[in-house]
């Protein structure tokens, strides 16, 4: 069948770039069904709801701070070895239009286990809002992806197995989730240690939470109980500070403010 041929735009090359390096980590998806209804019922309330993007970021933070593992990466300069990073550093994968075309734009969130969650909500909503020539994150990497192939599959190299600077390039754990469309992808790829995914969340409070975790690292054990401590953090810290946030105003005859859909604002 005759067809014709297309151009890989900045972002296809972007994706192809993480891909090739993504499918040199050994990662294993683990999954645990939450339980987080206190946690639905208390952000329902609220006036200005948080992101469930940056609660579960924050969550998985400081399950880090208590488990060291989630802070390390597999790095191959000078010698292969385990790199330890003092705090996490998100990067989380956001679509965005550019030139007509959906792009992945990656965005980053530094110590996100000390930081309010409404301050998590704002970077986002800066970055899923203003003009993509005004994005840090972005220009930086359509910068790289614009170097030829041999030279940028190079400094992608460097950047990911020298310890110090692959915190700062890619940071210490991605986030990639789909649950705002009423969807979720069960093994999505990344070249980081640690890929954190969950997926649609009920009215119930039920919800699946995945960790895609580089098998170099550690081992399926440490990620079973790093998700058994991020549910436990979601129903008591992250839970009081979504109760501490200013409560929706009750409606003119006295009613509660209506709730909208667990998963909305993801």
């Amino acid at each position: 069948m005759r067809g014709h041929g297309i151009k890989l735009s900045i972002q296809r090359r972007m994706v192809i770039d993480l891909l090739y390096f993504a499918r040199a980590a050994p990662t294993v998806p683990v999954q645990k069904d939450m339980s987080v209804g206190e946690l639905v019922a208390a952000r329902a309330a609220c006036r200005n709801r948080p992101r469930w993007t940056a609660i579960f970021v924050k969550a998985f933070a400081l399950v880090a701070e208590e488990i060291p593992e989630l802070r390390r990466a597999y790095v191959k300069i000078p010698q292969p070895h385990l790199y330890e990073y003092p705090t996490s550093k998100a990067t989380i994968m956001i679509e965005r239009e550019y030139h007509g075309e959906p792009a992945l734009c990656p965005i980053s969130v530094k110590d996100p286990a000390n930081q309010p969650l409404r301050a998590i909500g704002e970077l986002l909503e800066h970055a899923s809002t203003v003009p993509l020539e005004n994005l840090r994150e972005f220009q930086r990497w359509k910068r790289l992806t614009r170097v030829p192939r041999p030279f940028r599959r190079l400094l992608w190299w460097i950047g990911l197995n020298i310890g110090r600077q692959r915190g700062n390039f890619f940071g210490t754990f991605g986030v990639s989730v789909y649950s705002a469309f009423n969807a979720e992808s069960l093994h999505p790829l990344s070249p980081l240690t640690t890929l954190l995914n969950y997926g649609v969340i009920g009215r119930n409070g039920r919800v699946a939470a995945r960790i895609m975790y580089d098998h170099r690292v550690m081992d399926g054990a440490t990620i079973a109980r790093a998700l058994r401590r991020m549910e436990e953090i979601l129903n008591s810290v992250i839970l009081e500070e979504v109760r501490s946030l200013p409560r929706a105003a009750a409606r003119a005859n006295g009613q509660p403010a209506p709730k909208t859909a667990a998963g909305d604002g993801a």
